[in-house]
């Protein structure tokens, strides 16, 4: 457990476990830190693994300004707690805001990182849609100032992406949302409003997402119909990547689903080690 420094000084909060090539866990919106433990556990037994709190949620700085929020901040981040650490690269392992910010470093910083799994991506990437998706975000951002994280949690957890984690697990879904219910307000309405709701769609980005050689898996849940076109999309134009769905799953994957979610970024991960996770063959596709 420890604070690195962000280029702007904003201390980010991580744990580690475990020795062995380095994973870094991205948390999502309403996650933090903590929620990557079935994960931890799991993987730290091979690899060294490293969680941190996103800035805006504790025991992270929550600066006050919302003009730090921005996905730059939240990907430079990551990279602050790998230079902290003295890591080179490492696998980056995502979800859905933390899948953003692992794509964003293998465009912007691809020596930094070794591969990367990309869970839940891409929610609020259609154009035709941004507008919508960005007041929502204002909105949301509104609540938690006004109404506090407890009542907003309690708005936002039959989101419908949300429901299938409800239908599995309604304990992990209540601990789930009891744990969003402590965050920080100003922080996740900074959050919401700057990173969330001012982030590029990934569909500006065709071309520079072309030229990622960074071998990645892409996870979704087949009942998270917000990500599963920006997930085929993400297949369609990375190189060196392959798609899982999850059947009857949502949002939450890495809790909905821990087992199967482990077993699948541990083949991969072995896979890209071994050097077996190249570029798709170009003889597998259509003229």
């Amino acid at each position: 457990m420890g604070h690195a420094t962000a280029q702007d000084g904003v201390r980010l909060y991580f744990e580690e476990a475990g020795a062995g090539t380095p994973l870094l866990f991205l948390h999502e919106f309403a996650a933090d830190h903590t929620n990557w433990e079935p994960q931890l556990r799991y993987f730290a037994r091979r690899h060294r693994c490293i969680a941190y709190a996103a800035r805006g949620y504790t025991p992270s700085d929550v600066p006050v300004s919302p003009d730090v929020y921005s996905y730059v901040h939240f990907y430079t981040d990551a990279l602050a707690v790998l230079d902290h650490l003295g890591i080179d690269s490492a696998h980056f392992v995502g979800l859905s805001m933390g899948s953003y910010s692992s794509l964003q470093v293998a465009l912007n910083a691809p020596d930094r990182i070794r591969s990367m799994v990309l869970a839940g991506v891409g929610s609020g990437s259609s154009l035709e849609h941004l507008d919508a998706f960005r007041a929502q975000c204002r909105a949301t951002a509104e609540q938690f100032e006004t109404l506090g994280s407890v009542e907003t949690a309690k708005v936002t957890r039959e989101a419908p992406g949300r429901i299938p984690f409800l239908v599995k697990d309604p304990r992990g879904h209540a601990d789930f949302y009891a744990a969003l219910a402590r965050h920080d307000a100003k922080g996740s309405a900074n959050t919401m409003r700057g990173f969330q709701g001012g982030r590029p769609s990934i569909y500006t980005m065709t071309d520079a997402i072309c030229r990622v050689a960074t071998p990645a898996l892409i996870i979704c849940g087949d009942e998270d119909d917000a990500c599963v076109a920006p997930s085929l999309f993400l297949k369609q134009h990375l190189p060196a990547s392959g798609l899982m769905v999850f059947p009857k799953s949502g949002h939450v994957l890495n809790l909905e689903e821990p087992a199967l979610f482990n077993e699948a970024v541990e083949r991969f991960i072995a896979l890209v080690e071994a050097g077996r996770w190249g570029a798709r063959d170009p003889r597998s596709m259509a003229g």
